[in-house]
């Protein structure tokens, strides 16, 4: 799977990703956006277990953010099970140094297009942080909706903090 979308290109994790990656992800303004599960700092192993792991999952679409043949991000569509299985989350992050150029807000329209074109899903949602407007600025701009704000639902870096959640329905 591929997109050839106007400012990059999304395709799947390689092995040699695993540079690119460190470089692009070892910042401490994306990790403080993410969940506990993406480090900082991250280091060569932390990107050697995230590469093994995406090459051997078969559940979720984890795609690469490439822009000039280097990964520079990821984005992800994470199925849902059980009674919430027409249902997905979409995850991403990016490099700061390509933050605020539309490449995430397509890459998010490219990701929801295809899921629901292809996989059996009628809500696509994500969930931010209070502090991360620019990531509420992109799915706003793909066309979510917010849809509530969980009060004081996530603790990162020992701060406790509302969590925005937005979706978009097929």
């Amino acid at each position: 799977m591929e997109f050839k979308l106007s400012n990059c290109i999304l395709r799947p994790w390689r092995l040699e990703d695993a540079e690119s990656l460190v470089i692009h992800a070892n910042n401490a303004k994306i990790a403080s956006n993410l969940r506990d599960g993406f480090p900082f700092p991250y280091t060569s192993e932390h990107a050697r277990q995230w590469l093994k792991m995406t090459t051997e999952d078969k559940n979720n679409i984890l795609l690469a953010i490439d822009i000039e043949g280097k990964s520079v991000g990821g984005i992800g569509i994470m199925p849902k099970t059980d009674v919430y299985r027409l249902s997905a989350e979409i995850g991403y992050w990016l490099s700061e140094r390509y933050w605020n150029k539309g490449i995430m807000t397509e890459a998010i329209k490219a990701m929801v297009k295809w899921s629901f074109e292809n996989l059996q899903l009628i809500r696509i949602s994500a969930g931010i942080f209070e502090k991360n407007t620019p990531s509420m600025k992109a799915l706003k701009k793909a066309g979510f909706k917010l849809e509530a704000i969980h009060s004081k639902a996530v603790v990162k870096n020992g701060e406790i903090m509302d969590e925005y959640v937005y979706a978009i329905l097929k």
